[in-house]
């Protein structure tokens, strides 16, 4: 996956946000109800349309920007809703997408893999510089460039590893899973039932369940990785990696990829299957779940009729902050205890410096530990539709089953009498607040002038969540009574990025 992003400007992308009000302006993503016009394409496809709102005012001119670049440094893509473009223009822009492409197709990439694995062992390079796969007849081009020799069939299954991460100019980083969190998942799903895995952004787990497909022969789980970083396609065939852009649904190589992840989802009429997805931290929920509900009204479409009450089951990596947003969408979501997942921080500029790949788990290093006092909880969860009490969480890392919640929980996460629930979401023990009536934060206590529970060295007159147009507390924007008719019915679906 990306590195997490902060927020976004205005005409950017997104992929951006972070939880919490930021202000008194922000910008929405749009869905308009159907039908409606194709929306433009960027290099990274159907771009999304946003809006800029203030509060107390409504909604101003609507604009396209691209669905997976919140920097427009990125990608500068930006069309006013409106606006009409010559044909110049829009030749140019079609020239553009093309020349920000892939350099080799789909298929190209597939039978250099082939004829790359029959080289001897001594003829195997790979262009650190370049990121590519070298047949003897690339040496020459690549002979000034940083090559690495002797590739072994074992690098080439672990292509995250031999892989520069993409770099993000802010922060020059990347995060992937760690392989201890890999392998939590790769033990588990077989345990649950489980014999297909499409991994949404998940390289690194694609790559452990393989490499167990491989080394296990009574192991029947495999994989197809949808993933927007095409480098990966030197290594995989067509049937195990689809270039995909999660924020839009956009498969890059067109219907044949497509088809590639139909056939897997379908395959059995649909069982045995399980949607494994780590969308960047800063991803806007809203579009995301959008994608995801094309991929489960993908999979049903294998289903019979006598199944249509079934639910693709989905393991959803995501903060646990973002719970409320994706129960949202998703309602029958519950977020499961688990606190051990970790993310590998892989440093750009010192793997560049020494020709390697320098990686620091998550929750070793300082500048990531969750947290000001750097507790090494992560923030971390897994969201899912698959009943927690048949997912075991393991004993000897201090989970326990509570009979009454029904579920596995943490070793701090105490069941509290007044709510009914094991309240925790943060790996800390929480206190019950009698005046809020719900269980707070530890290092929370109760204001008398707010009227609720927030840190002690809070700001009493800063903004409330409430409805972005008039103020009240007792509605969001989406449903305001102040918006005019039109504008409702032309949004099927609008939150407020600043509160996400």
């Amino acid at each position: 996956m990306a590195a997490p992003r902060a927020g976004l400007g205005a005409g950017a992308g997104a992929a951006a946000g972070v939880p919490g009000r930021q202000g008194s302006s922000g910008v929405e993503v749009v869905f308009p109800s159907e039908p409606a016009p194709p929306a433009p394409l960027c290099p990274h496809g159907p771009t999304l349309l946003f809006v800029k709102v203030n509060q107390g005012k409504e909604e101003t001119r609507r604009f396209y920007a691209c669905s997976a670049c919140r920097d427009r440094k990125d990608c500068n893509f930006f069309q006013w809703e409106d606006e009409k473009l010559s044909g110049a223009r829009l030749a140019a822009r079609e020239a553009h997408n093309r020349k920000c492409q892939p350099p080799l197709s789909r298929t190209q990439c597939a039978e250099r893999y082939l004829k790359f694995i029959e080289l001897p062992l001594s003829q195997r390079k790979f262009c650190q510089r370049c990121q590519q796969l070298l047949l003897p007849d690339d040496w020459e081009k690549h002979h000034e460039h940083r090559v690495v020799g002797d590739i072994s069939i074992t690098q080439l299954r672990r292509p995250s590893q031999l892989l520069y991460p993409l770099e993000n100019k802010k922060t020059n980083a990347q995060y992937l899973f760690a392989d201890r969190s890999c392998q939590f998942l790769v033990d588990l799903l077989p345990t649950l039932g489980f014999t297909r895995v499409l991994c949404v952004g998940t390289p690194r787990l694609h790559e452990l369940i393989r490499l167990k497909a491989s080394d296990d022969k009574k192991s029947n789980i495999k994989s197809l990785l949808l993933d927007i970083d095409f480098r990966y396609s030197q290594f995989y065939m067509e049937d195990s990696f689809c270039h995909y852009n999660m924020f839009n649904h956009h498969f890059f190589d067109g219907k044949a990829a497509l088809e590639v992840c139909r056939t897997f989802l379908q395959e059995d009429k649909g069982e045995g299957v399980i949607m494994v997805t780590d969308p960047p931290f800063g991803g806007l929920v809203e579009p995301l779940a959008v994608t995801f509900k094309k991929l489960i009204a993908m999979w049903k479409e294998g289903q019979s009729e006598g199944s249509s009450h079934k639910e693709l089951p989905i393991f959803w990596i995501f903060p646990y902050f973002f719970e409320s947003r994706i129960r949202q969408f998703f309602p029958s979501f519950c977020m499961l205890d688990y606190q051990r997942f970790h993310r590998t921080f892989i440093c750009v500029d010192e793997a560049m410096k020494y020709g390697c790949m320098l990686e620091v788990d998550y929750d070793n290093h300082a500048l990531y530990k969750h947290g000001k006092t750097g507790r090494k909880q992560s923030p971390v969860r897994i969201f899912t539709n698959i009943p927690p009490n048949k997912i075991i969480l393991p004993s000897e890392e201090g989970y326990r089953f509570c009979p009454l919640c029904q579920r596995y929980i943490s070793l701090e996460n105490q069941h509290c009498e007044h709510c009914n629930s094991c309240t925790s979401k943060d790996g800390r023990k929480w206190n019950h607040c009698f005046f809020c009536k719900k269980c707070v934060k530890p290092s929370w206590i109760h204001c008398s002038i707010c009227g609720h529970c927030a840190l002690p060295d809070h700001s009493c007159g800063g903004p409330k969540d409430g409805c972005f147009i008039c103020g009240e507390l007792d509605h969001k924007r989406s449903t305001c009574p102040k918006i005019t008719t039109s504008k409702k019915v032309n949004r099927s679906i609008s939150f407020h990025l600043a509160t996400c």
